[in-house]
């Protein structure tokens, strides 16, 4: 095994190693911005645990498929051996492998068959992105189970987040936040703002596009209202429902815009820069992926979780020189495409915990 301990750490991952290894504790909950390198300094806590022998096994719980073979390969480089494969039809972990990496959704299927496994070896169980394990009505209590016996857990979340008092995530502590419920409460954080004072991501240009939305009421009345104007919520929703339709002249307009920036970013400071295009559902991203292709001449990457080829399909887009991705929500989260330098949020989901992780995509 191949400890990167030490000179390759950036200062803030040395600096949550030194707080890991004072906390001497059982649970440890890491908040670090989007693209600050939560993975790497996930590894090297495992690394050095294995080394000492602290703990025997490693067990990895991603938020989606893509991200199980996203982490079994930065593992590999740490010289840690993880199965991204192993289902819950299958008991054991084969014995020439550190460990695995599993999903929420498949440790809420049969949460017993995890905490065997656990159970089996001295255990470290990192859990990524953390607030995941909320997600289902039965998730966090399955989390519980199959993790209790753990000889080490370590959390991972992008940014802070809020529960509902019956909601806890299981492993996290919190504190009041008043009518918001609770809210997570970290052992080290690391903010976008530290982040891009260090040099560890880019700085992020914000442009809005305004328009005139302009609709038939039920009435059948001719209503409009400006995107950047005051309204009731209502009439925002429908403006904003009217102007991301495929079939009118805002997302046109937005994607030549995005097309230029792009251009202008490979002529310029980063010859293979690409754009993240993020649809409210399947059938939009399908329409927007068509405009992409009529207005930039080419076709671009169209990654939807239906399809069996998707995560082949982000990993070539992340090597490749496509100009375009477009989706829904697969690359909001944890995917790892340093060349991406532009979004276009062409969503509906509005919540600051989404944002925050898809604009992270961009940062880094």
């Amino acid at each position: 095994m191949t400890s990167t301990t030490g000179s390759r750490l950036r200062a803030w991952q040395a600096a949550a190693l030194a707080a890991y290894r004072n906390a001497s504790a059982s649970d440890f909950l890491v908040t670090a911005t989007p693209g600050a390198g939560k993975t790497a300094y996930a590894l090297t806590v495992a690394t050095e645990l294995l080394q000492r022998r602290a703990v025997d096994r490693v067990i990895v719980v991603a938020p989606t498929d893509h991200l199980r073979n996203q982490w079994a390969e930065a593992a590999h480089r740490y010289g840690i051996q993880l199965d991204p494969t192993l289902t819950n039809a299958v008991g054991p972990v084969r014995p020439d492998l550190h460990g695995y990496v599993t999903t929420y959704a498949q440790v809420a299927a049969k949460p017993a068959i995890h905490e065997a496994r656990t159970r089996a070896k001295r255990s470290l169980v990192i859990l990524d992105e953390i607030h995941h394990a909320g997600d289902g009505l039965s998730w966090g209590e399955a989390v519980a189970t199959a993790f209790d016996t753990a000889q080490r857990r370590l959390a991972l979340t992008g940014t802070p987040f809020r529960t509902r008092p019956d909601e806890r995530i299981p492993f996290v502590r919190y504190e009041d936040a008043g009518a918001d419920g609770l809210a997570s409460v970290a052992d080290y954080t690391y903010g976008y703002r530290q982040a891009l004072a260090d040099g560890v991501v880019r700085p992020v240009v914000f442009a809005a596009y305004t328009g005139v939305s302009r609709w038939t009421n039920s009435a059948g009345e001719v209503v409009s209202a400006s995107l950047s104007g005051q309204t009731t919520k209502g009439v925002e929703a429908r403006a904003w429902r009217t102007a991301l339709n495929p079939s009118g002249k805002w997302i046109p307009h937005v994607i030549a815009a995005m097309d230029e920036r792009i251009t202008h970013l490979r002529a310029t400071t980063m010859p293979d820069a690409a754009g993240l295009v993020l649809a409210s559902d399947q059938d939009d991203a399908r329409a927007y992926a068509d405009i992409v292709e009529r207005i930039t001449g080419s076709k671009p990457a169209l990654i939807l979780s239906d399809d069996r080829a998707a995560s082949k399909k982000l990993a070539r887009f992340t090597t490749s020189d496509e100009r375009f991705a477009v989706c829904v929500r697969m690359i909001s989260e944890g995917v790892d495409v340093p060349r991406a330098a532009c979004l276009a949020w062409m969503t509906s989901y509005r919540t600051p915990l989404f944002f925050a992780q898809a604009v992270g995509r961009v940062v880094r």
